[in-house]
């Protein structure tokens, strides 16, 4: 009967042993388990966003898991194999009308943007008001490029060197913003669009004279600069850590500013300013749902409070204005809550003429 009873007991005991460990393992799945795998492919500055664990938890109580890819704008909407894709989220309205075209997407989402800004340094900021290229914004809250200016300098082949009264930055190199190449990626395009803006008498681009007209001045500002970087990671990781000696001004996404000054670790630092052009170009990052739960995701994007906050934290202007602003007072970051001298990029197809013409002259 003892031996019996020891029997039992053993079997009670190893059933414990065995619902324990298949109870615990449970514990220790990875938190995507059970989760929807939906996959897209967007520009290198969202790829921050997508990988804050506050936006994996997001989308994971909604049921999916969202893996990111990087590429350039341009590359999504020509050369980027979109099958494997549930949506694609350049960040240029022009390349998303192209890629809603060719998919025959009838709807597309815009959750955030970010205007073109130009990272520089408080002597340099100094000393293009002294010469008349800065000046203080309409609101007086933020300082403005003038893009004329800075267009008429460039045109002379004016060296910093140059500048009378200059003891800043006595550098023996033009007067150049510093921007990615054309041919790869968004943030370069976006350049070009206000430029050419401006190089056509305040009109946007929209024939071929004016294409023609505008091309021998665009081309000089992008191959005077020399070397460029293909992701607009590159410069601004270099205006950061070298300085003002070698990038004193840097063509960025504001949300890349705003993004690292937001995180308080001293990566912006006291001398560092953010311009912005004027005119303007806004980098409309427009989600083209393609298959499967992509729709979702604009979707939840769009109207998610929590997604909405965490996109406004990493430095994008939300589809809701008021969430931007909050993060902006709540941050105290050096921000405007308007800009008045936006202007429209020009269409795909101008655009890309464009960019074919610039881009040939690297050959």
């Amino acid at each position: 009967m003892k031996r019996q009873v020891s029997i039992g007991l053993a079997v009670v005991l190893l059933a414990a042993v065995v619902v324990a460990i298949i109870m615990g393992s449970g514990d220790d799945d990875p938190p995507e388990a059970g989760l929807t795998t939906v996959r897209g492919v967007g520009g290198s500055e969202k790829a921050a966003y997508f990988a804050d664990q506050r936006v994996v938890a997001a989308f994971a109580k909604h049921g999916l898991k969202v893996e990111f890819d990087s590429a350039g704008s341009r590359q999504i909407a020509t050369t980027v194999d979109l099958a494997p894709y549930d949506f694609a989220f350049p960040s240029s309205a022009p390349a998303a009308q192209k890629i809603q075209q060719d998919r025959k997407v009838t709807k597309v989402y815009t959750p955030f943007f970010s205007p073109m800004a130009v990272a520089t340094f408080a002597p340099i900021a100094d000393l293009l008001t002294a010469h008349g290229v800065v000046r203080p914004g309409p609101t007086g809250d933020y300082q403005v490029l003038d893009v004329a200016a800075y267009l008429d300098l460039a045109a002379k082949g004016t060296r910093w060197d140059q500048l009378p009264g200059n003891t800043a930055y006595p550098a023996r190199k033009n007067v150049l913003i510093t921007t990615t190449d054309p041919r790869d990626s968004n943030s370069a395009a976006m350049y070009l669009s206000a430029v050419s803006f401006v190089a056509n008498g305040n009109a946007v681009v929209s024939s071929p004279e004016a294409e023609a007209k505008v091309l021998p001045e665009l081309t000089r500002l992008f191959l005077d600069q020399g070397y460029t970087q293909n992701s607009s990671e590159g410069p601004f990781e270099d205006y950061l850590a070298a300085g003002m000696g070698k990038t004193p001004l840097v063509m960025i996404y504001e949300s890349q500013y705003l993004d690292r000054q937001g995180r308080a670790d001293g990566s912006i630092r006291p001398e560092m300013r953010l311009l912005y052009p004027a005119p303007t170009v806004l980098s409309k990052h427009t989600l083209v749902p393609l298959q499967g739960r992509g729709d979702q995701v604009g979707q939840l994007l769009t109207t998610d409070q929590e997604l909405v906050r965490l996109a406004a934290e990493s430095g994008f202007r939300t589809s809701d204005p008021k969430v931007f602003a909050q993060v902006v007072a709540d941050r105290k970051l050096t921000a405007p809550r308007d800009l008045v001298d936006v202007v429209e990029p020009p269409s795909y197809e101008t655009l890309e003429r464009l960019l074919d013409a610039v881009g040939k002259q690297y050959k």
